[in-house]
């Protein structure tokens, strides 16, 4: 029979030993960082120590944001870019698929370039590269957004007419220096010119597949349409000023369609690769360039994206990518699995919890507190250098930031039945960031004017709706209703409440009749 023997043992063996449990947060050395090296995010939610993110714990400097519209996403972004300009001097580039940072990159004195509303950048551009080069990547553009790559002839007809227009301008293809004989810059040629160049072989009649011809002529033509070539003229935007001006803002919502909104993110990624590793390894502290890609699933979804790219090589030359989205699944496995951090804030679907937390092997029970997240409320994934005897997931209180999150209320209540008022666990209003709401009003097609007029009736009502009244609105403003539904499912309204919020709406239309839906807000209690 075995006998207990009692032996002094010091507190320090004992910490070291972890007989239970690991500790539930890492270390003060990883969390508490230099203030003028690193990011201040916030307090832990365990022990309260406040959270100084750097890139010199983790593998690389680049970012993944995920989380519903309204868990604080766009704040956390805004808040990073702007601590890293005061710690780093951090130049910032947003590629703005929705315009949702415009208004705030203009009150911060920040720069906004808007591609289909005044600028143009010319896709056949080098940006330092060869000509060869450059066509290898319009080729792989256009095999990520269209067709072509299904159709092999009609690729090896595209890349031989943007060659042909190159050497028309009097490019030497393997050459990145480019002039003329008196050492002038030549003129890059435009889509225009090699549609010219295709047209021309057509009207010859003599080339054997002309159906091949004819389709990659069409197929190029819808970006020199008049009124749509906003990649098909000279550019009118300078590679060096978007890197190296501060906060910039590539506002692309002024294109007609996600193709065009993808081809011009895709553009600027590609470019600024090349930059990127014609600039070479910084030697100073912290990030030169920040890129924000948020809500781009068209370009971060696929793996062979220049985002991946990227990612995969930012690290040496101090650049940082951060990928943001409220689907995790939009971003490809091979962002996921490169980035040094990833911010989880509430996300509700389960297959979207199941995703997180294959990939990111955090426990049940943080699965349980993502789930129940508030705004800014959030867990963070640290991809150590090395293997660590702590958590890589933990949790923060709340992401602080410059100033107080402005939220916005849709009160719920007259859209219950009376079995749902006497739950206590059913929510009585849906909060959400301003910001995010005029983000999704947008994106489902309504104009600022119409934005602006929402979000002032919210102030105007103390930055509370009824959910009814809400929906009327949009529906006068001519939204469809199966968009209005799929707005409130973002927002986490469940399926039969949205069915209740649509037949009270058809009742008060009725009581309505033609008086102004605005006014009579203003006139509710």
């Amino acid at each position: 029979m075995g006998k207990i023997q009692i032996s002094k043992v010091s507190n320090f063996e004992i910490s070291r030993r972890n007989i239970l449990v690991h500790p539930p947060e890492p270390p003060l050395s990883i969390l508490f960082g230099d203030p003028s090296d690193s990011i201040y995010i916030g307090r832990t939610r365990i022990f309260h120590v406040p959270f100084y993110w750097s890139y010199k714990h983790v593998t690389n400097p680049h970012i993944a944001a995920v989380g519903i519209t309204g868990s604080g996403k766009s704040y956390f972004i805004k808040t990073f870019l702007m601590r890293a300009s005061f710690v780093w001097n951090s130049n910032a580039l947003i590629i703005d698929w929705a315009g949702e940072y415009r208004e705030w990159v203009k009150q911060t004195g920040g720069r906004i370039i808007s591609l289909g509303k005044g600028s143009y950048l010319n896709l056949l551009d080098l940006g330092g590269m060869k000509p060869y080069d450059r066509i290898k990547q319009v080729m792989r553009t256009m095999e990520l957004l269209t067709d072509v790559g299904q159709y092999p002839e009609q690729k090896r007809l595209t890349e031989m007419a943007i060659e042909k227009a190159y050497m028309k301008n009097k490019f030497k293809m393997d050459a990145t220096e480019q002039r003329d004989e008196i050492g002038k810059h030549l003129l890059a040629p435009t889509l225009k010119d090699v549609v010219k160049i295709l047209e021309e072989q057509s009207k010859l009649g003599t080339y054997e597949f002309p159906a091949e011809l004819e389709n990659a002529i069409y197929r190029l033509k819808q970006f020199i349409k008049p009124g749509e070539d906003f990649f098909a003229q000279q550019s009118t935007i300078s590679l060096d000023e978007i890197t190296s001006s501060g906060l910039v803002d590539l506002d692309l919502s002024g294109l007609p369609d996600e193709t065009f909104r993808a081809l011009g993110a895709l553009s600027v990624l590609q470019f600024i690769k090349e930059k990127m590793r014609a600039s070479g390894w910084a030697k100073e502290k912290g990030l030169r360039l920040i890129i924000v890609l948020d809500e781009a699933w068209k370009i971060a979804k696929e793996d062979n994206s220049d985002a991946v790219m990227i990612v995969r090589e930012g690290r040496k030359y101090n650049f940082g990518l951060i990928v943001a989205s409220q689907n995790p699944t939009d971003i490809s496995e091979a962002i996921f699995s490169n980035v040094g951090t990833t911010f989880i804030l509430k996300v509700k679907f389960e297959k979207f919890l199941d995703y997180l937390q294959a990939t990111l092997n955090f426990s049940n029970f943080m699965r349980g507190e993502i789930a129940k997240f508030g705004v800014g409320e959030a867990a963070v994934n640290m991809a150590f250098h090395t293997a660590a005897q702590y958590p890589s997931t933990f949790l923060i209180e709340k992401i602080e930031g410059e100033e107080p999150i402005k939220e916005l209320f849709l009160d719920l209540e007259k859209a219950l039945s009376e079995e749902q008022k006497r739950d206590v666990n059913m929510p009585k209003s849906i909060s959400f960031p301003k910001e995010d709401l005029r983000k999704k009003l947008r994106q489902y097609g309504l104009g600022e004017e119409r934005v602006e007029e929402l979000s002032k009736l919210f102030d105007q009502k103390n930055r509370h709706l009824d959910v009814v009244s809400f929906v009327l609105l949009l529906e006068r403003y001519g939204l469809a209703r199966s968009n209005i539904a799929v707005f409130l499912k973002d927002i986490n309204v469940d399926d039969s409440t949205i069915i209740n919020i649509f037949t009270k709406a058809d009742y008060k239309k009725e009581d309505l009749g033609s008086r102004d839906i605005t006014q009579v807000i203003l006139e509710e209690d």
